[in-house]
């Protein structure tokens, strides 16, 4: 062993000197060269940017592609809030409430909404189009605080909200708060309008399609019909689920109040980022002495606090509850639609089935009489045999005796007939 590693030693020490590294600073430098090609297919690897739609309060949109990274730095929602956006939940329902964004995920909606903002993945697919037009229509006139002018002046007796590059009063502000819902539960309210008007008229087509299919198949079994009313079916099974989910995602908000109160975004954000604001804005721009303005900035404070915890409340939800209410209450109708239309497929297939139970018990019928027929013919059959041996009897010889024979035996096959099919019938084994 001593051996081969001197061996070795020596070879190093017979092997040319390797070059230095680049020193830059005093300090050696690392150098590594790679293809150029692996590290463009490390960065397309990487960087899985998807396109995205961002809307303001002010109706002011622009199509952006951002990676993961980027919406997570914006939004600040963790990583697997993003997973719920994917394709693998394409058709659930949640909305998530998080420190500074809401996460929804309504059937084809997939949306990061802020106090400020709404992001919106995938906004060219078509059935996101009718939702990217209402927040076009809709959000220009339903924007919250919107101020016509630069500034506002500031009293010494009242504080400022900024907004916008725009200044208003804290009572206003707070006042237009209530007035007015949040940024956040118009885009959610648009939200929920474009996926329940859709829902509707899914469930309006299908009830359109599905009452003509099933009034065919009550008036003719076939193998078509009953094919045609199999994929309804399927159909109606699927789009039950999809607004069983999102009835039951507002359910699930509505018994819980906590949650609910989690998405007041702009509330948050203001009880948050307004005091703070607000005193920075009275040293600014106060022109007394130290002494006094600490007394100031004391009295504003409390003042601050003072006011937004009166017009705050933290379990304060009913315009959310309300808003919520009215869709789940949607959301129950359509249900309820597609569960009478259910209801009529299961009519329809108790009718067929006893249809089809009646044509089976005719054919155990017409089954059980052809048999007593066969029984009867078999015994005159049977007869028949038993003269036609070759044994000797004096009938044989006797003239014009065979016709008369005959007509006795057929007479008595079709009286045994009769007399069976009779008791058949005495005993309900047979229909009148």
């Amino acid at each position: 062993m001593g051996k081969n590693q001197f061996w070795i030693r020596r070879r190093k020490k017979g092997m040319p000197p390797l070059p230095t590294p680049p020193v830059d600073n005093g300090e050696p430098q690392n150098s590594i060269s790679m293809p150029v090609g692996s590290v463009k297919a490390s960065k397309k690897k990487v960087g899985g940017a998807r396109l995205w739609m961002r809307f303001d309060r002010w109706g002011q949109s622009e199509l952006n592609e951002w990676d993961k990274n980027a919406i997570i730095k914006r939004a600040g929602i963790p990583t697997r809030d993003l997973r719920i956006l994917g394709p693998i939940f394409s058709h659930s329902s949640s909305i998530l409430a998080r420190e500074k964004a809401m996460v929804v995920n309504l059937e084809f909606i997939r949306a990061i909404i802020t106090a400020e903002e709404v992001l919106l993945l995938d906004p060219l697919r078509q059935e996101v189009l009718p939702f990217v037009d209402q927040l076009r229509q809709q959000l220009p006139h339903k924007s919250l605080l919107k101020v016509n002018g630069t500034c506002a002046e500031q009293d010494d007796n009242e504080g400022h909200f900024p907004n916008a590059g725009h200044w208003l009063p804290v009572p206003e502000a707070v006042e237009g708060l209530q007035a007015e819902l949040p940024f956040e539960f118009q885009v959610l309210e648009i939200a929920l309008e474009v996926v329940c008007t859709f829902l509707d008229s899914s469930v309006a087509d299908l009830e359109r399609d599905a009452y003509p299919v099933l009034d065919e198949l009550a008036m003719n079994v076939s193998t078509k019909n009953l094919e045609q009313v199999r994929s309804l079916k399927s159909n109606l099974t699927r789009l039950l689920a999809r607004v069983q989910k999102v009835r039951d995602e507002i359910e699930h908000l509505l018994d819980d109040n906590e949650d609910m109160a989690q998405l007041y975004l702009t509330r948050k954000w203001i009880q948050n980022q307004q005091p703070e604001t607000l005193l920075g804005t009275i040293v600014s721009n106060s022109p007394v002495p130290a002494a006094p303005n600490l007394r100031r900035l004391n009295s504003a404070r409390s003042r601050s606090g003072s006011l937004v915890s009166n017009h705050f409340n933290y379990y304060d939800v009913e315009d959310l509850e309300m808003l919520l209410e009215a869709y789940f209450m949607q959301l129950e109708g359509t249900r309820n639609k597609i569960l009478s239309v259910r209801e009529y497929i299961d009519d329809t297939e108790d009718y067929v089935n006893i249809q089809l139970d009646n044509q089976r018990n005719e054919l155990i019928q017409l089954q059980l009489t052809l048999t007593i027929a066969s029984f009867a013919i078999a015994m005159e059959t049977l007869i028949a045999g038993w003269f036609g041996m070759n044994i000797p009897c004096t009938l044989y010889h006797t003239k014009g005796l065979f016709w008369p024979f005959v007509l006795c035996l057929t007479i008595g096959c079709i009286m045994l007939f009769l007399v069976i099919l009779g008791y058949a019938r005495w005993k309900k084994l047979l229909g009148s």
